[in-house]
């Protein structure tokens, strides 16, 4: 077991170290730069890291037949997107204090919340940057707490949530049960909650998703039951050049039938639903190498 640990530490240690030279050198050629240089190092080397096979039985998954160039273009369109993404982790503060990269369509949504300030849980999934969510809220004068998945990696976590506290969103927490009881207490101080919920969950029932069984979270339902909370889908798309679209789409408020067992189930179904429209619109921006379905 120690054997193990050592090596797996050892690991981490040369992930982290390569993360660290990537991200020197995009500080040193800059963000344009770096965006083409890390889009084409990912459609490179992102297929020798991750499982072909996962993201291709992923595919499979969706409605319509697509060609093998179709998909093709789509896995590597992932590549690029992901690459863009990763080193725009150290580009954050420039998002942070200027709107310039962004469109946010529905923005009068947002104005009502900050003036009703009144909890509302928004959700969306891995698109585009999917980090900018959480910094746009937190640009409106809404009250914000997000849910984030620490990185296994410990020698890469801390700048990691440095970096997401400082100019993302300052009220992070963790998935998890300790998370729950931080999300509550949040809710119950007046914070709106932000979070994806497109990744598979360790536990929880399973919601179709693509019409497959899939681990589906269950907290947006929880706290929209509980809390009287309205929902708000979010969806982000990468424009051509430098620009990012977001739209917030009008919260709504769930139906309760005084089942809750039901009504979770039923909530958590619309949910996927939702996250299904949003890839279909835009497959080539989100990320298939999750094994979503295991």
């Amino acid at each position: 077991r120690y054997q193990n640990h050592m090596i797996k530490s050892f690991n981490y240690l040369i992930q982290a170290l390569f993360i660290y030279l990537f991200f020197f050198i995009g500080k040193l050629i800059g963000l344009a730069l770096s965006r083409k240089f890390f889009s084409f190092v990912f459609r490179k080397l992102g297929p020798l890291i991750k499982s072909e096979k996962i993201i291709n039985q992923n595919l499979d998954k969706l409605p319509g037949n697509f060609s093998p160039q179709e998909k093709k273009q789509i896995i590597s369109n992932m590549w690029s997107n992901y690459g863009m993404t990763f080193i725009e982790y150290i580009f954050l503060n420039k998002f942070r204090t200027n709107d310039s990269h962004i469109e946010i369509e529905g923005e009068n949504f947002l104005k009502e919340i900050s003036k009703k300030n009144k909890p509302v849980i928004f959700f969306s999934g891995h698109f585009a940057n999917f980090e900018l969510m959480s910094m746009e809220i937190t640009k409106k004068d809404i009250n914000l707490a997000t849910i984030y998945r620490p990185l296994n990696n410990f020698f890469l976590n801390p700048l990691m949530e440095y970096l997401r506290m400082k100019y993302i969103c300052p009220n992070q927490i963790p998935k998890g049960r300790m998370g729950m009881r931080e999300i509550i207490s949040k809710v119950k101080d007046g914070y709106s909650i932000a979070l994806m919920v497109d990744q598979r969950v360790s536990e929880g029932p399973r919601a179709l998703f693509f019409n497959k069984p899939a681990h589906t979270t269950t907290i947006p339902a929880q706290l929209a039951l509980k809390y009287d909370c309205k929902l708000v889908p979010i969806s982000l798309e990468r424009k051509e050049g430098p620009n990012f679209e977001m739209t917030i789409h009008e919260p709504y408020k769930i139906e309760k039938t005084g089942n809750d067992e039901e009504d979770t189930k039923n909530i958590t179904l619309k949910i996927n639903q939702l996250i299904e429209k949003m890839i279909l619109n835009n497959p080539k921006q989100w990320i298939w190498s999750h094994n979503r379905w295991k």
